[in-house]
């Protein structure tokens, strides 16, 4: 079978921290095409990574023009998902989209309605669903262990930990803040590993206290840039901490907390599950129950192995362009979890509860 031949667009931050080292250890893979507005990025990937004839540009139309290229990754800021994949799915490639999925659920569906239509696949960068760890949980909860379980909790606070590189904290390009960013994985997650419900009715609220503070503006993170870190103009207009509820048809309850910025101890996430055998957490990861009509709690030491969550999606991904294995995190999940966000936010605008209308 000839290797699958795929290129990049946008080589900033997500795509040399993720992808591109992720992709690398993938074998029968051509890392052949690197697209970025800044062609020095494309150029310094393509060296890195490419194969010794990797094509570099500018313009990502020129990119899906190239025949040869099976698949693309798409690693622009938020509000480019939908225009970008829809033309890629239209030029004949399959597609691994950043999360979120889009801007706005209409967005969302447009893209859902571009792989129906052109019969490539499309699946959405939720790397937590790959991690080893909870593809054990995922076992766990399939095998019945926890009863029925009809309430998680998914959390994802930074004390301070505003990304200063990049669009994040651009609400016309992001599209939002830590709920976007970060909420989002723990969301999507507890969904996830309850057999994917759909959301029915959703209250949120959102609140910006802290993260516009330029002496609060951050942390300095492993995979941020110094040169972004030290810039005078520092745009903040997206939320810094989001609360939020969400129903689901199966009757499972889900509360959602997540921040840039908060007066909290220090940095934690975490998902837990609470059924009616048992609950699980996830960082620890124990499973909490009874055993001869006593309390018991158990730590799950699960036989991983090696290797990290990057690379366990990405294999998938292409796997599932080989048709070796199914997609782990389809679009029509992508489509769910945007009408979530959406909701969300409304419901933290007009202050009321919102039903999820299909």
């Amino acid at each position: 079978m000839a290797n699958v031949r795929v290129g990049f667009i946008g080589c900033g931050g997500i795509a040399n921290g993720k992808h591109f080292p992720g992709m690398a250890q993938q074998e029968g893979v051509d890392m052949c095409a690197f697209c970025d507005l800044i062609l020095e990025r494309a150029e310094k990937a393509a060296k890195e990574y490419g194969t010794p004839d990797a094509k570099v540009y500018t313009d990502y139309h020129e990119l899906l023009a190239d025949p040869t290229i099976d698949a693309v990754h798409v690693l622009t800021p938020n509000v480019a998902h939908c225009e970008i994949t829809v033309a890629a799915l239209e030029a004949g490639k399959h597609v691994l989209c950043e999360k979120p999925m889009a801007a706005t659920p209409a967005d969302a569906k447009k893209m859902l309605e571009a792989r129906d239509r052109t019969g490539k696949m499309l699946t959405i960068g939720y790397q937590y669903r790959h991690f080893p760890e909870n593809q054990v949980a995922k076992k766990v909860v399939d095998s019945g262990a926890l009863g029925d379980v009809y309430y998680a909790e998914a959390t994802y606070l930074r004390r301070r930990g505003v990304p200063t590189w990049g669009v994040f904290t651009d609400k016309a390009k992001q599209g939002g803040g830590p709920l976007i960013d970060l909420g989002v994985h723990v969301i999507d997650l507890s969904r996830y590993l309850c057999g994917n419900p759909k959301p029915v009715t959703v209250f949120g609220a959102t609140f910006s206290k802290l993260g516009a503070r330029k002496n609060l503006k951050s942390v300095v993170l492993p995979w941020e840039s110094t040169s972004d870190v030290k810039k005078k103009e520092y745009k903040f207009d997206v939320e810094d901490f989001v609360t939020a509820m969400i129903r689901f048809d199966n009757g499972l309850l889900v509360t959602a907390e997540a921040s840039f910025s908060l007066n909290i101890e220090k940095d934690t996430g975490n998902v837990e599950l609470l059924g009616t055998k048992a609950g699980l957490t996830l960082s620890p990861f124990v499973l909490h129950t009874e055993c001869n009509d006593m309390l018991a709690d158990t730590v799950i030491r699960a036989n991983i192995g090696e290797g990290d969550f990057f690379r366990a999606e990405m294999e998938n991904f292409v796997n599932a362009i080989e048709g070796i294995a199914p997609c782990k995190a389809p679009a029509e999940d992508g489509v769910e979890l945007m009408r979530i966000l959406d909701a969300i936010y409304e419901s933290a605008e007009t202050g009321k509860s919102v039903d999820i209308v299909r």
